[in-house]
Order: C-alpha cells, then structure tokens, then sequence
C-alpha cells in the first residue's frame, strides 16, 4: 500500500506536468489566433482525388456491342473493357469511346462500338443533365455486352383477312440502333423510364437481386406490336372476341418464365375510346365490348413479371379514364423548348458531319458544334470574322432554333433534308453555307405552316 508522501509526491509530478503543458500551448495558440492563414484554393490533383468521406456513387451503364462475327466470351470482353476504361478514363460523359490504334486487340476483333450512357443528373428537372462530367471515383460501371439480331420482324396474320395482328421483334433488334439515343425531351422522362423498368422487375417477384435485374435474369427480350387497326370487324360483337383472341396468342409469349415481352399498343385511343362518348351515341356501341376485352385481359397480365405494357396516343381526351388509371406513368410530351430544338438540330448536323455530307476545316478537339449550355452561356450575340468555326456554328444553328418555335420533332428533322434542297452544288457543302440554308428552310416551314392555319 502507497503511503501518503508517496500519494503527494505523484500528485505534485501531475500538477507540475499540467502546468508545463498549459505553459507551452498558451503562446503558441495566442500567437495564431490573431490571424488565420491565408486561403488557398484547392489544386487541381486535390480535386481529382476522392474525398474523405464516404459518397454515394453514380451507377452509369456502357454498352458494348459485338461485331456479328464475334463468338467471344462476354465475361472476357466485360474484363477487357474494365481495363481500357481503367487506363484511359479519368472523367466519364454520355458518348462512344472510340478504339485506337494500339488498344487491346483483343477488343478491336470483336468489338463494334463502346458507349458509355446515363451520366446526365437524373434530379435535374429541366432536362439540362445531359453534359454532365463525372471522375473516375463518382462512378460505378455496369458493363452490358450485347449483339443485334438481323433476322427483322415477324407476323402473325389474321386468320380471315390475311391482316398482321401484330409484329415481333427478338431484342436488340438491329433496326432499333440509334432510336433511343435521337430521343430528346425537355425534363427526365428517360432516366425515369428507365428507373421504373429497372423496378418494376425488381418488385415482380420477391427477394430478386437488384444486380441481376434483366440482362441476367431473362434469357432473352422480344418487342411485340400490337395492329388495333386489326382488331376490329364489320361484324357487331366481333371486335371484342378479337382482341379476346389476340391476347390469348400474347399469352403463349409471356408464359416462358425465361423472355421479357414488351408489348406495345400505339395509338390506342383506337382501342381505349372512352366509353362514355359510345353510350352518348357517337360511337359505336361494339367499341364499349372492345374496351371492356381490353382491360379485362390487361389485368390477366398482372399476374405474369416478364411483360411491360407500352401505349402512345396523340389524341389523350379521347382515351377512357379506367384505361388511363391502370397506368404507372403518364408523361405528356408537348413541343420542344429552345434546348431540345437545338439539340435535336445539332444531332441531325453531327450525324451529316459523320457521314461526309458537310465539309469542315476544323480541326479542334472539341465538338465542332457546341452543347446548348454552353453556348448559351455565352452572353454576346454578334462575333467578328476571327471567332472560332465552332462558336459561329453554333450561334447560326442556335439563331435557327430560336427561329422554330411551334414546330414539332418530326418537323424539325426534316429542317435539314429541306435545307440540303436548297443548295445548287451537293458535292461539297461548306458548313456555314448550309447552316444558313437551313435558317431559310425554317423560315420557309413556318411561313407555309401560318398559311396553313
């Protein structure tokens, strides 16, 4: 047992060590509290480094496609990609990648094309998303191998008339390439159709792995395009067993557990007239039997996971409300903004670019036509003679959206075939020259369309 000079002596060491310590760090801290050391931006390898703390990252998905000839494993191409996209990326955006020479040769033999896709802030509410640049530590790649199928569509022909009922596409289908990539909308409607696939398959069945949800889980997808054209007969009755029948046929698809169906119903206010306007006596009472088929054997879906239902229809007023309410989205599409038109007019001139329609002596490493964001940035309206190619473009292409407000999508890719019309010499046509042409070409399409009204 300690005595009690023992107990004094240790605690006098303690008080003399707290008193030195208070001693040492009372100057030191009155010396810095004065003035706080200057500010210092971040350098730019500080801000290519990932942070301290933990963050949520971006699943964004890269398509790989193989060349038709190509029989490689996709886990041996999958692994290849992973390490092109490690040596060469340092920031991802939407686009291809485009193999060089010197890449693994290994991809080069078998590979088609590279793109990488869903980079665009999918928060974002006024569709601006898409130029998003994310760092190599923000994301995480879903790697999606794939080949098309060439074998095009099949029918199936109504027994008595010889008219399609339908058609179907085994997925990826070859005459699809490109179509998703040309659509542009104002807000997110993309990235929300594509979040609600990925849950409605995830919630079709229980206790499913989120990473296996589609691409792993089915063995193959098929498009099937259903004819409403066809469905109805000139006998009164008919036209509900019709639909009756042809839904039937549908059911021989969903029913193998291994193919993911999308069926589609375009424009379907043909089959899902409101009811109310046949009670009323301006429609055919045979199209309310219709109507009852329709979504009696939409509800006979339900009980199968592998299908998803897709319906367009320009003519909402007339759809029934009962039809409308067994749908999980409804998204409106109304004409483009200023953003859209200019993107969907800047695709149309990249892909001319890309194929030899339009010559250009630019040699830059950017775009040759610059994104709406940031030319919109860019607060001046008139540049001299000496500004860069890809500025006055880009001010000419955006004069000629300005130009086209009113128009719809399918008006405005037909601006630059109309513009290519009005050139005397097609052999070689300089960009500037047809840019022009094109804002004329606007100017001409909307003046007809004023006369028309």
């Amino acid at each position: 047992m300690a005595s009690d000079m023992d107990l004094d002596a240790r605690k006098g060491r303690a008080d003399e060590a707290v008193a030195s310590h208070a001693t040492r760090s009372e100057p030191d801290f009155q010396q810095l509290s004065p003035m706080a050391p200057p500010f210092e931006p971040p350098s730019r390898q500080s801000l290519l480094l990932p942070p301290h703390s933990p963050i949520e990252k971006v699943a964004i998905a890269v398509e790989v496609c193989l060349k038709p000839s190509s029989s490689a494993c996709h886990d041996e191409i999958t692994s290849a990609v992973e390490r092109l996209l490690a040596k060469r990326s340092l920031t991802y955006m939407d686009g291809p990648v485009v193999l060089k020479e010197g890449d693994d040769p290994f991809l080069c033999d078998n590979v088609q094309s590279i793109c990488i896709c869903d980079t665009g802030n999918e928060e974002s509410a006024d569709g601006l998303g898409n130029d998003t640049v994310l760092l190599f530590w923000q994301v995480t790649l879903n790697i999606f191998v794939y080949q098309f199928n060439d074998e095009g569509p099949g029918e199936e022909l109504d027994d008595s008339e010889g008219i399609p009922n339908f058609q179907d596409w085994i997925l990826p289908a070859k005459e699809f390439d490109g179509l998703w990539e040309s659509l542009i909308f104002d807000t997110t409607l993309k990235r929300r159709l594509i979040r609600y696939a990925e849950v409605a398959l995830l919630f079709s069945e229980t206790a499913v792995n989120p990473n296996m949800i589609s691409w792993n889980r089915y063995g193959e997808a098929q498009l099937v395009e259903i004819n409403a054209h066809s469905l109805f007969s000139k006998w009164f009755s008919e036209s509900g067993k019709m639909v009756t029948k042809l839904f039937q046929k549908i059911h021989s698809f969903v029913e193998e557990g291994d193919t993911l169906i999308f069926l589609l119903l375009d424009e379907v206010e043909s089959l899902a007239s409101a009811r109310h306007a046949a009670l009323s006596g301006s429609e055919p009472s045979d199209s309310i039997r219709v109507v009852n088929a329709l979504l009696t054997q939409l509800d006979k879906l339900k009980a199968f996971p592998n299908v998803i239902v897709l319906t367009t229809s320009n003519v909402t007023g007339a759809i029934d409300i009962a039809f409308v309410d067994r749908a999980d989205i409804k998204a409106f599409v109304g004409l483009p903004s200023l953003w859209a038109r200019y993107e969907i007019l800047r695709s149309c001139i990249k892909e001319l670019i890309r194929v030899g329609l339009l010559s250009t002596a630019w040699e830059g490493s950017e775009d040759l036509i610059l994104e709406f964001t940031r030319i919109d940035r860019m607060n001046c309206c008139i540049f001299s003679s000496g500004a860069p190619l890809n500025v006055l473009a880009s001010k000419l292409l955006l004069e000629t959206a300005q130009k086209t407000e009113g128009l719809s999508c399918r008006a405005l890719r037909k601006l630059p075939f109309l513009a290519y019309t009005m050139l005397r010499n097609v052999s070689k046509v300089d960009l500037l020259k047809y840019l022009e042409c094109m804002e004329a070409a606007a100017k001409k399409e909307m003046t007809e369309i004023s006369e028309l009204k």
